[in-house]
């Protein structure tokens, strides 16, 4: 048996280059990994005494030669090729153990790996007869199988290909997406318009975690990431309760993205099916949590909780006090907190989590396909936004008015937003028109945002919407504006001695 052994990730490298040493095995390699196998006094032949070409081009080539590629390609069970092996003097490999440059992590020309991509390849394709290793976890089990059989099954040989396959796949992907980065940067630098949607996605996805189950228990999920990355889910640390399910990880991101987009303030987000039924903001961190369940306190039962502030014994209190939750998720929390709410709430998942990142670009599945569009983000700023009526929103109407608009963003269309002091008192979602979202919302409110602010994410396309926040209390709305009727619905406000803000853009959400 003859190995070629090529690789940038070394752990176990030597273990393994010993056994197959020891099971009578030929080691072929170069460069870093034929001096970390020679340094351990194992036997190793240079690649370049292998094929009689020296490393070239500043170690740009090194394997690519018809005598390794000859020796890994070979069809043992076609005679035309073992014409071609002994004229040319070729000899057979018959194990490729190669992993590639962690390109992410330090994205360069000179990390544009060709030889080892080629090398994993090539085994991968010809699997019949060659066993390829690109992860050192495999490396065990192909050592168990030899030593039973003296050979891999074609099973594991497969096996292995696929994740070969996979190795390369991800790897391309990476470098696809460093040379898009690179062209956004230089068309930015010639102030050009710049297309923020390449012209082709490429995916490549790692499962990342075991779920309990997906949106339903008859349904197996899990969580996946882009390959050979690291995200703020992987650093999250569950303290009690059960495991995780699909839905409790999409509403406990959707939590988790929605309170640390609420200012620097104290905040508390309760979330149930993917929309907010809570939110507070409040320089006392218990007396958010209060608002905030108290905004929808049927809604709140089994909904995800999420902290901007490390859970002190006050909040624990006002926890234990309202509904159970399924998932509390902070960035902390203080001595005996968490010993605490397993005791009153030992179902309840309890989260530490790290700031959310934000996507650069959002995925939905489609039938067959996938939809793309830039990530949430608001485009116009505060400043440039537009009072249209004659009565002007006082400091706190205003401070009510940015709450209530954030907060809209994060809700299913068609969405209304009541917001008094801080706190959304009622919350109108995913109604197929927004008379009925407002009359939700002020149900929900039940008066408790008279005097506050009313957020609609879509322009109003009558009066009637106007009329509902009035009849609300609300006493200032804020709205995109943009309709052929925006003269009537600025009127409405006037007659209702309402201030409207317009700001120029959408935030509809499905």
């Amino acid at each position: 048996m003859r190995a070629l052994l090529s690789v940038y990730d070394k752990t176990g490298i030597v273990e393994l280059a010993r056994a197959l040493h020891e099971r009578g095995g030929e080691l072929v390699s170069s460069g870093g990994t034929a001096t970390v196998v020679a340094g351990a006094g194992i036997p190793v032949v240079d690649v370049a005494d292998f094929t009689g070409f020296p490393a070239m081009l500043g170690h740009r080539v090194v394997t690519l030669h018809p005598k390794v590629h000859g020796g890994i390609l070979a069809d043992r069970s076609d005679p035309e090729h073992q014409v071609d092996l002994a004229t040319y003097d070729i000899g057979l490999i018959d194990l490729v153990v190669g992993n590639l440059y962690p390109f992410r992590s330090n994205p360069s020309i000179e990390l544009i790996d060709i030889g080892g991509p080629t090398l994993v390849r090539a085994a991968a394709k010809n699997h019949e007869h060659v066993t390829v290793l690109v992860d050192p976890a495999d490396y065990a089990v192909v050592l168990d199988e030899l030593t039973v059989s003296g050979t891999t099954s074609a099973g594991t040989r497969r096996r292995l290909a696929r994740k070969a396959f996979a190795h390369t796949a991800a790897y391309d992907a990476a470098i696809v997406g460093w040379f898009d980065q690179q062209l956004q940067f230089e068309t930015a630098a010639e102030e050009a318009d710049i297309d923020p949607l390449p012209p082709t996605i490429h995916l490549a996805l790692e499962r990342a975690q075991d779920l309990r189950y997906g949106e339903n228990p008859h349904q197996q999920g899990a969580r996946y990431r882009v390959t050979g990355t690291h995200t703020w889910w992987d650093d999250v640390q569950q303290h009690s309760g059960l495991a995780l399910s699909y839905l409790n990880l999409f509403d406990a991101d959707a939590a988790w993205r929605l309170v640390h987009d609420l200012g620097e303030r104290p905040a508390v987000a309760i979330v149930k099916h993917a929309n907010p039924c809570g939110v507070s903001l409040h320089e006392d961190l218990a007396t958010a949590y209060a608002q905030a369940f108290a905004c929808d306190p049927r809604s709140a039962f089994g909904g995800i909780v999420a902290l901007n502030r490390p859970v002190d014994d006050a909040t624990v209190a006002a926890i234990e006090a309202a509904a159970q939750a399924d998932v509390i998720i902070a960035p902390g929390y203080g001595p005996g907190v968490v010993e605490r709410l397993v005791a009153k709430r030992k179902n309840t998942r309890l989260l530490t989590a790290t700031p959310p990142s934000v996507p650069a670009l959002s995925l939905r599945p489609l039938s067959d396909g996938f939809l793309v569009q830039q990530g949430h983000s608001f485009a116009t700023p505060p400043s440039e936004w537009r009072v249209v009526t004659v009565r002007q929103p006082t400091a706190s109407e205003m401070l009510d008015a940015e709450l209530a608009w954030r907060l809209c963003s994060y809700v299913i269309s068609n969405a209304i937003v009541l917001v008094k002091d801080g706190t959304a008192w009622g919350i109108g979602a995913g109604q197929q028109n927004r008379v009925e979202s407002g009359v939700l919302a002020a149900s929900k409110a039940d008066g408790r945002a008279a005097g506050g602010a009313c957020a609609s994410d879509a322009f109003y396309p009558f009066r009637d919407g106007v009329d509902a926040a009035a009849d609300a209390g609300a006493t200032v709305v804020i709205q995109p504006g943009g309709s052929v009727r925006d003269a009537e619905t600025i009127a409405a406000a006037d007659e209702r001695g309402i201030c409207m803000i317009f700001t120029g853009e959408r935030q509809f959400r499905h």
